[in-house]
Parts: structure tokens; C-alpha cells; sequence
């Protein structure tokens, strides 16, 4: 599995899997009619959709094995390296696909917003497991897609294509919420994991090499993909995490400003900003007082 296939277009993908052509920007399968191909890595230069609906072997993604069961979404963006791993005794894959090509979606609604769904750069641990009747709505939705795409094509096909998968991403978002909410135990616990994590980023040396910790590292220290983890915090606590970062750095300066044998230049350093003007300007728009007048005034 050392190769990595590029497959930078529907074709390419169609071709190798057994499937027929409807549209050169979109694909709508069925896995169980796919032909079954060695276990492979492959880099996709398109969007894709995958709706399992059996355990059949494990989806390899990036370096990470992920077992996923019945009724799970995995969302693909553009430029990442997967593979579906096909073993000889492995049973035949059931459950959809959908591929579509940023071309597609190119001056459309869809187009405009696509950033918005972030679970495209989730990590194959954080994919959409979802229940029978959430399923059913995934379905109605890839039928929609599937129905436009056997009819002849004219200047309406690619707006109500782009329109039908906007509809489906846009339910996987409620889709998501509720998994956030249903996890609520899981949640709560990496809040306390972030918590404590920043508590010893700023007791150790690292602070002061590394500089401000970033929502990614934070993000790889608790085995999240950035955007999954910024996402959880935001649903969590209704701020970013970012904003969350930076009102743990104002709290630890609050404190530390008062110790009146370090320079003002000093605490900045130790709280990792490689400026102390950026410090202070940070400080100032938290607190709406500079910091050599905040220590003034208590």
C-alpha cells in the first residue's frame, strides 16, 4: 500500500471502480455494485461523501485506521490521501457514495458557503454516526442526485444537482449538532483535558520557545483535527476556541501583573508574545485598560 493513486477527477474514480459515467462533476454509487479493488491509498482531487452502512474492514486515513460500523458519514475534501481497505476475506461493501468536483459548485450557492462544512477536514475518528431515520433523509437526498443525474443535462442540471447536495450538507450540520449534544460526557471531558492542558503549556518552559499555544496544537495534543475541536469548543461554550485561549492568557496575566518585581516587558515573554506592545494591545481590547494601568489601579 506504499503507491498513492491520484485520482484528480469522477472518471478517474469511476473507471477503476466499475461504475458508469453520468456526469464528468458528479457520481452517485452504490458500494455494493463497485468493483472491489486491492486494499490501495488513493489522493482524491474531488469532494466525496461515504454512507456505510455494514462494518466490512477499515477506512485508512492518512496514518490512522478507523473501524467504523453501521450507519456512518465520512466526509473527504479535495487533497487528502484515503484508502478503503479491501482484504481477500473482507465481505462486500454496502452502503452510497457521492463524488463531486469543486468545479461543479463553482459560481453556486454550494460554492460560495462550502467552507461552512467543516466535517469535510474531520479526521476519520470524528466521522457522523447516524440513526435509521437521519439515514433515511441521506438517502432521500443521494435518490434526488441520483434521479437529476439520469436525465438529460441542460442549463438547469447543474443548479439543482449543486442544490440537492447543499440540502444533504446541510442536514449532516444538524446531524452533527445533535452528535455533539449526544456526546455531551465525551465533550465536557475534553473541556477539562483543554483546561488543564493550558494550565501546564503556561507552568512550563514551552511557553516561552513555543510562544502562544495555537488551537492546532492544542487540537493535537487532545488527538482532534483542528476544525472538529474548534467546532466542539464553539457548541460547548458558545466561544472559539481561540477566544478561549486568549481569555485563559488574560486571566493568567491578571494575576501575574501584580507581581511587581517583573517588568510588564517580562510577564509578556513569560506568557509567550514575542512583542510586549502585542501584549499590551491584547490586554487593553480584553480589558480596556493597558496593563501598566491595570496594576495602577489595584
Amino acid at each position: 500500500m506504499d503507491e498513492i493513486i491520484k485520482l484528480e477527477n469522477i472518471t478517474q474514480f469511476n473507471t477503476l471502480r466499475g461504475i458508469e459515467t453520468l456526469h464528468p462533476l458528479v457520481s452517485v454509487f452504490d458500494f455494493s455494485k463497485m468493483k472491489l479493488i486491492p486494499e490501495a491509498m488513493a489522493h482524491y482531487g474531488f469532494y466525496c461523501v461515504f454512507l456505510k452502512e455494514a462494518k466490512c474492514g477499515d477506512l485508512k486515513y492518512g496514518c490512522n485506521y478507523y473501524d467504523y460500523q453501521v450507519g456512518t458519514l465520512v466526509f473527504l475534501a479535495p487533497g487528502q490521501v484515503v484508502g478503503i481497505g479491501s482484504k481477500p476475506d473482507s465481505p462486500r461493501p454496502k452502503g452510497w457514495g457521492l463524488l463531486f468536483h469543486p468545479d461543479l459548485i463553482r459560481g453556486t450557492s454550494l460554492g460560495q458557503y462550502i467552507k461552512k462544512y467543516t466535517f469535510f477536514t474531520y479526521e476519520a475518528n470524528e466521522a457522523l454516526h447516524i440513526s435509521e431515520k437521519e439515514r433515511q433523509i441521506v438517502l432521500d437526498c443521494l435518490a434526488k442526485i441520483d434521479h437529476e443525474l439520469l436525465q438529460s443535462i441542460d442549463k438547469h442540471s447543474k443548479t439543482l444537482i449543486a442544490n440537492n447536495i447543499e440540502l444533504l450538507l446541510n442536514y449532516c450540520l444538524r446531524f452533527y449538532d445533535r452528535q455533539f449534544i449526544t456526546r455531551g460526557d465525551v465533550n465536557k471531558d475534553i473541556l477539562v483535558k483543554f483546561e488543564h492542558l493550558l494550565d501546564n503549556y503556561f507552568q512550563s518552559e514551552i511557553v516561552r520557545t513555543e510562544g502562544l499555544p495555537t488551537v492546532k496544537y492544542c487540537a493535537d495534543q487532545l488527538h482532534l483535527s483542528a476544525n472538529y475541536f474548534g467546532d466542539l469548543i464553539k457548541k460547548e461554550t458558545g466561544k472559539s476556541a481561540q477566544e478561549t485561549i486568549q481569555l485563559k492568557v488574560m486571566s493568567i496575566a491578571k494575576e501575574r501583573i501584580f507581581d511587581k518585581s517583573k517588568t510588564l516587558s517580562e510577564i509578556a515573554y513569560e506568557l509567550g508574545f514575542k512583542h510586549p506592545q502585542h501584549f499590551s494591545r491584547m490586554f487593553k481590547n480584553e480589558t480596556g485598560y493597558t496593563p501598566n494601568e491595570y496594576r495602577s489601579m489595584n
